[in-house]
């Protein structure tokens, strides 16, 4: 048989992809466009780029083969899939987030997500240029975060919030304890003082199992300057609000909700959760005492992930929580099926601009867009 040196050379690299990497997902690993892989069974596989889905051009031969390549991916991180555990979350050696489920509890065969890491991390200069968000909100948010105010990274799946949660962990003292608690390690903090803790499933017996919560309650007995959590599901949160309020500073942490309203909403549920019959009115001063901003990031319907919403927690009044927008992101239109629109100050001062002149750092008027006109 007769091959062009170009065939000849696409075989050999199947071949050892086949053998020593991750079968034909390998091309679609290498292509640094696609942010996304998404395998619907053996021969249906859509990737995204740019906020857009489309269809790869590869193929799985069947199931087997699916499940050769995804024992290849858990295998080395101490995790399994079978029938008796069904569902599986891992990271690749770059790592990027894999999910993967398999029959019976998905009919269409073994299906896998990838969320794919980009090999060099995005920079706060790379958001600006892609118009996620503005220089004004960087300065504000580096000025929060050094001034160790707590943060929560909101929005919903696939709106971006660790790769922001990576870039304002960026701002973070290099002298400072870090201590990152995740459930497959996904952030990629640049600081030298790192400690990232990896929560663990039960073995095949059942036992064994590492919540995040037992992480959360650990890593205070770590003395961390900063707890970064990956991302509040559950109970961990109600344990997160806690480090918050007892000499944690300036901890992070994401959470999916729909806007920063109903951030606040979610903490409260997700603090009930915990399985302790506080009364509300307890959770919601713990949660007005401890949260100061919600950064709030979005997906629009272009596939642009935008931060729309920075909000401040200011205190109760009364029963309710109070909180004010700092900024906002308006929609003037779209053109070419692009949305148009502009991130903008709400004129808005925070409360706890005194919090940040302590630190020494002293936010031009400019910021919050006092003297500007739009």
């Amino acid at each position: 048989m007769v091959l062009a040196r170009q065939e000849r050379q696409r075989l050999f690299e199947s071949i050892v992809a086949e053998i020593l990497g991750f079968g034909p997902l390998e091309p679609l690993l290498a292509d640094e466009t696609i942010t996304e892989i998404m395998v619907n069974g053996p021969k249906n596989i859509f990737v995204e780029r740019k906020g857009n889905i489309t269809r790869a051009n590869v193929t799985f031969e069947d199931d087997d083969h699916v499940l050769r390549i995804l024992d290849r991916i858990v295998a080395p991180l101490g995790r399994r899939i079978d029938e008796s555990s069904p569902l599986v979350d891992a990271r690749l050696p770059d790592g990027s987030r894999v999910n993967a489920v398999i029959r019976p509890i998905s009919l269409v065969g073994p299906t896998i997500t990838i969320r794919k890491f980009f090999k060099k991390p995005l920079t706060v200069e790379d958001l600006i240029k892609f118009g996620s968000i503005s220089k004004e909100i960087v300065e504000f948010l580096r000025a929060c975060i050094i001034a160790r105010m707590n943060m929560i990274v909101s929005g919903g799946t696939g709106s971006g919030k660790t790769t922001l949660l990576n870039v304002l962990s960026s701002f973070i003292p290099n002298d400072e304890r870090i201590v990152t608690v995740e459930n497959a390690a996904e952030l990629q903090l640049r600081q030298e003082h790192v400690v990232t803790l990896e929560s663990r499933p039960p073995n095949i017996e059942g036992k064994g199992a590492i919540s995040i919560q037992d992480l959360v309650v650990n890593c205070l007995r770590m003395r961390p300057d900063r707890i970064i959590v990956g991302e509040c599901r559950s109970g961990e949160a109600l344990d997160m609000l806690q480090a918050m309020n007892t000499g944690h500073d300036g901890s992070l942490t994401t959470a999916h909700s729909n806007s920063p309203r109903d951030t606040i909403a979610r903490l409260e549920v997700m603090c009930l959760m915990a399985g302790m019959d506080l009364p509300v009115r307890a959770i919601r001063e713990q949660i007005a005492s401890a949260v100061d901003v919600v950064c709030h990031q979005e997906r629009l319907r272009d596939g642009t992930r935008k931060v729309v919403k920075v909000t401040e927690v200011q205190g109760m009044e009364g029963d309710m929580i109070t909180m004010s927008d700092i900024f906002e992101f308006e929609q003037t239109g779209v053109e070419g099926g692009k949305i148009v629109g502009r991130i903008r100050p709400t004129g808005i001062r925070p409360k706890f601009t005194d919090r940040i002149e302590a630190s020494g750092i002293y936010l031009p008027p400019s910021v919050f867009g006092v003297g500007r006109t739009y």
